[in-house]
């Protein structure tokens, strides 16, 4: 098959690269450049390889098995027991945790517009919102996922031209590849590898991939669309990260997530600011649609469940993930506490996600002669391993700033309450 044929059948790989470019990863990647320059850039580096290496196995085994990974955990097991505990951690961790994302996602969009237009935050946020639902309400997949790879495009090209503008030190950005670990840089890299290897994408790509290819001889067009895709997308996080380096003297602490829309101007010029914000919104507007599609699909998939986008119980589920993201979004949470919190709980509980996956793609009755290779396995062990790690790490040396960002998101909840 031509190259040229297979760049004409990209989608649910870019659907997977708007999924993990939300306003998380513009936040991350901007508190990261801010704070430490270039000095991270091996960090994403890392993870757009790990992303590939854990979204080829989930997009396998959806095109093979026609499974979800969620119905494929719910099969995997034998114990009641065990088929129950990986239910439960599907609909807690999956459906809580992309319900959590919503918030930050429908936040980061809605700071977008507030930056181009003068409107509040809290006016957008319903508005995005709504139009999220109308896009998911119509149960067309193939509308769905064009307008998400049209937005991935209009991302790219916002954010690169962005950095381009800022006039970044190709030296340094160049010596960013080097791994090193500044001192309190620990959180950050967890957060930046949570931002990129989303747990709950590993479910979407299972689903998603379904309803463009019918089996396994659709596989290598399949790996050029998830390869192509998540490159795309670990360039869209370098050119944020590359821009924030570029305009902020190291060290900065950034408390607004469109901060760096308007530190662009004075540096750049308008358009810098312009594209910065377009960017920006567009990361919370894919990344709003997508998360509770996720959710959808992998609680769905668990639950045994049609996994119909046009069902009752399919709607209900990403209807509730919405809402949840809309409601918080007006609660007056703090945008960059809800988006670093989440991306910092994702890369703990994400090993949990990896190591379910490389489970069921060892099982030959699923899967038959495209079961996992030992290069795979070995390449797959070694990235959970260092999410174990690095999450293990985090939960030691951060656990007050842990809390304290969760207390910082309870309260005014709380506060509402009384």
């Amino acid at each position: 098959m031509s190259i040229t044929r297979r760049l004409k059948s990209i989608g649910p790989g870019a659907m997977v690269a708007a999924a993990f470019i939300g306003p998380g990863t513009v936040t991350t990647a901007s508190v990261t450049g801010a704070q430490f320059g270039y000095a991270l850039l091996w960090t994403l580096a890392f993870s757009i390889i790990a992303t590939m290496i854990l979204q080829e196995m989930s997009a396998r085994l959806g095109i093979v098995s026609r499974e979800g990974l969620g119905e494929a955990l719910r099969t995997q097991f034998d114990s009641p027991v065990a088929s129950a505990a990986s239910i439960a951690l599907v609909v807690s961790a999956i459906g809580i945790g992309t319900a959590a994302f919503e918030a930050g996602n429908i936040l980061g969009g809605a700071a977008g517009l507030a930056t181009l237009t003068g409107v509040s935050e809290t006016t957008w946020a319903p508005l995005m919102g709504a139009c999220a639902g109308v896009l998911l309400f119509t149960g067309r997949y193939e509308l769905i996922e064009r307008a998400l790879v049209g937005l991935v495009a209009v991302m790219a090209l916002a954010f690169v031209v962005a950095a381009a503008l800022a006039g970044p030190d190709l030296g340094a950005l160049a010596l960013g590849f080097v791994p090193s670990v500044p001192e309190g840089s620990l959180f950050l890299i967890t957060g930046l590898i949570g931002t990129t290897i989303v747990g709950y994408n590993l479910f979407l790509h299972a689903s998603s991939v379904q309803e463009r290819w019918a089996g396994p001889e659709d596989l290598p067009e399949c790996r050029t669309d998830t390869i192509a895709s998540i490159l795309v997308g670990g360039v869209i996080t370098l050119a944020i990260v590359v821009a924030a380096a570029a305009v902020f003297p190291v060290g900065t602490n950034i408390e607004d997530v469109g901060q760096m829309a308007e530190q662009l101007e004075p540096v750049a010029g308008t358009n810098a600011k312009l594209l910065f914000s377009v960017g920006l919104f567009a990361a919370g507007f894919t990344s709003a649609t997508t998360a509770p599609l996720a959710g959808a699909y992998a609680t769905a998939g668990a639950l045994g469940w049609e996994r119909d986008l046009k069902s009752t119980r399919f709607r209900a589920i990403w209807g509730v993930i919405l809402l949840v993201g809309v409601v918080s979004s007006v609660l007056g949470y703090d945008a960059v506490q809800v988006i670093l919190f989440a991306q910092v709980a994702n890369g703990i509980l994400l090993p949990v996600v990896a190591l379910f996956l490389i489970a069921v793609m060892n099982n030959r009755d699923t899967l038959g002669a495209n079961t996992n290779s030992a290069v795979q396995n070995v390449l797959g062990g070694i990235v959970t391993l260092v999410v174990i790690v690095i999450g293990l790490q985090t939960l030691a040396e951060n656990a007050p700033a842990f809390v304290e960002s969760l207390g910082a998101l309870l309260g005014p909840a709380i506060a509402g309450g009384l």
